[in-house]
């Protein structure tokens, strides 16, 4: 229970230094220069102070920074009671190894090839341009929203895994959810919970059962305690979530990201399926679905795990 309450504060502290991160607040300061305004704000963070060009001056960006100013104020307070509430939890931000930085920064330097990795196995119709110009912040014709959305989900979930006071939690059942809700955020209200109704699968006539929330944690610290190495234990992982089909949508993208977190908080290196092998990974899934074999395992332990 208490490890559940931390994923989830952790979690809203993430999202709320992102926000405060991403306004243009502060001390206004109009200066003048060749009869034109321009407008400045001068802020403090982290006890140091800092001044940051803001723009030509126009009424329309000046009325933003105070419409800023008031939901920055609000969000150091809530980001303060969070913090408070941690300390009562005697919560401390485990210090990051070396070996788990480079793993970070090699995931970073390479999201859009492992994001674009994600979208040939989902089946969406976007090029590695696509991909890249969506993380970007750009636009692309042709796409259709889902789509475009599905990619910007897979950003945001992979950047959820990436930050420090994420990937120092234990992997769990809690940021499994919490990963599925970024992934399908937008196409379902009930984005991160467990699935209640029955679901099919593409390909097979196999059909995974309805998951009981209980079960699937038992099932999941089984694995996660279990006296294996570390890349088998990150693949059963993977696979579990696939063919439970815990979730309405968003299993498959969900699971990889899922046992990169196992992967990468170790600092071991990450797992991604690259197109050239995508259709075999297919044909070994469907047969594992089916409890035909396993081969898929040896698979993946020889052709996508990537060692940092």
């Amino acid at each position: 229970m208490m490890e559940t309450k931390l994923v989830t504060l952790v979690n809203e502290r993430v999202k709320l230094r992102q926000r405060l991160e991403s306004l243009l607040y502060g001390t206004v300061e109009i200066r003048i220069k060749d009869d034109k305004k321009y407008l400045y704000v001068h802020y403090r963070e982290n006890g140091l102070a800092y001044t940051k060009y803001a723009g030509v001056y126009n009424e329309e960006l000046y009325r933003l920074i105070l419409k800023n100013n008031i939901e920055a104020r609000n969000l150091k307070k809530a980001l303060r009671e969070i913090n408070k509430t941690l300390k009562t939890f005697n919560y401390v931000a485990k210090e990051l190894s070396e070996k788990i930085k480079v793993n970070i920064d090699f995931v970073r330097k390479h999201l859009v090839e492992t994001v674009y990795k994600q979208v040939v196995l989902e089946d969406i119709a976007a090029t590695y341009l696509d991909t890249e110009t969506i993380i970007d912040g750009g636009k692309v014709n042709g796409l259709v929203a889902t789509d475009v959305l599905k990619i910007l989900n897979l950003k945001h979930a992979w950047d959820f895994v990436l930050n420090e006071n994420i990937i120092t939690l234990v992997t769990s059942f809690e940021i499994l959810c919490d990963i599925n809700r970024l992934v399908t955020e937008g196409f379902y209200y009930n984005a991160g919970t467990i699935r209640s109704v029955p679901v099919s699968i593409g390909g097979t006539s196999w059909q995974p059962p309805v998951p009981i929330k209980q079960v699937v944690i038992e099932e999941l610290n089984q694995i996660l305690s279990s006296k294996i190495l570390l890349e088998d234990k990150a693949i059963a992982l993977l696979l579990y979530v696939m063919k439970r089909q815990i979730f309405l949508d968003g299993n498959k993208r969900t699971a990889v990201i899922f046992a990169n977190h196992l992967l990468i908080s170790k600092g071991f290196g990450i797992i991604a399926i690259s197109e050239s092998l995508v259709p075999q990974y297919k044909v070994l899934l469907i047969s594992y679905y089916e409890g035909k074999d396993e081969t898929i395992k040896t698979f993946l332990k020889q052709h996508c795990l990537v060692r940092i």
